[in-house]
């Protein structure tokens, strides 16, 4: 068995302590094996100022899943983490990169099952010359792969932003038919891979108010979005819309569908968050591995307090080792 490998997040935020917290409760949360990645003085420092025992063990993966009952195994990353906890600063940005790609080389490897990774600060991160705008294109880079497709999962709603993070004002001129198209046969070939939907159900929202109005809201509808449908439905993929996204995600409707795909980041991320906030998982789609995320941001106010929720983090653990049990081969080429 291969332990997950969870990687340390942004140093002042609440990841470290999440990855203790579960560790301490992992018997009775039936926690999935992980191996942190990144700074053991750190954990250790943070484990003391919350006020939590935890024994923490410097491992290689192919110890991990064995030490993890007896200690939180961690593979240190040659680097220091100096940032203090709600006080974010760039100089911990070099070892927050480095256990994001110590996470990829051991996936790539075979040496871990799956990636988590626990939240950064990308504004931090990108004063430190980061030149990505999350997590999710960083790891479409480090992967070569060509279309990475963020989805936010949970048991009540499944959605994927068209386009992800841009500003609300490009929305419109960097949306195509093509991306369109292109995201939605990346969701239903993970989809019938990896959730064992063999035929999802995506139900794609339209941009402007009222889905356009038949254009008078709005020509994107009849333009880009409709005409992409027409093509998803062409290659065999059940997809309907445009829809209204202001009548998408009551609970009658979210039983018509599999995924929503919205068009821009926060038409889907609000319901999504709004019904499972401390449940729903960031997975990224179109990656030759399975990568999973809580969805939530760095929680600097909490940082240190030992009250942070794990919910989302434990979430993400449980789905990544899901996901892998349940992977179909990739087709091949």
């Amino acid at each position: 068995m291969r332990p997950l490998a969870l990687t340390l997040g942004e140093p002042a935020g609440v990841g470290p302590e999440l990855a203790l917290v579960l560790w301490a409760r992992r018997t009775v949360l039936n926690v999935p094996p992980f191996l942190l990645l990144g700074d053991p003085a750190l954990l250790a420092a943070r484990a003391r100022l919350i006020g939590l025992n935890a024994k923490i063990a410097e491992a290689d993966p192919d110890e991990a899943v064995a030490r993890f009952a007896s200690a939180l195994p961690m593979q240190p990353l040659g680097m220091t983490a100096t940032a203090a906890p709600g006080r974010p600063d760039a100089t911990s940005a070099r070892i927050v990169r480095a256990a994001i790609e110590q996470g990829v080389a051991l996936v790539q490897s075979g040496s871990a099952s799956a990636l988590v990774t626990n939240p950064i600060a990308k504004s931090v991160m990108q004063q430190a010359g980061f030149a990505f705008p999350g997590h999710t294109e960083f790891l479409a880079h480090l992967a070569g792969a060509a279309r990475p497709v963020m989805l936010i999962w949970s048991e009540e709603l499944a959605v994927v932003p068209v386009t992800i993070h841009v500003p609300f004002a490009d929305v419109p001129r960097l949306l195509t038919a093509d991306l369109i198209v292109e995201t939605g046969r990346i969701v239903a070939r993970d989809f019938a891979r990896r959730f064992g939907i063999v035929k999802p159900r995506l139900a794609v929202c339209g941009l402007n108010p009222h889905a356009g109005e038949h254009g008078m809201l709005g020509r994107e509808e009849e333009e880009i979005i409709r005409p992409a449908i027409a093509r998803l439905t062409a290659d065999g993929i059940a997809a309907s819309g445009p829809w209204s996204a202001d009548t998408l995600f009551h609970r009658e409707a979210r039983q018509r569908y599999d995924v929503a795909l919205g068009m821009y980041h926060d038409q889907v991320l609000v319901p999504a968050k709004t019904l499972a906030f401390d449940r729903a998982v960031n997975v990224t789609l179109g990656l030759p591995f399975v990568r999973t995320s809580p969805d939530h941001g760095t929680a600097f106010d909490l940082a240190g307090t030992g009250k942070a929720d794990p919910s989302s983090l434990l979430a993400a653990l449980r789905l990544a080792q899901r996901l892998v049990a349940a992977e179909a081969p990739a087709p091949a080429k």
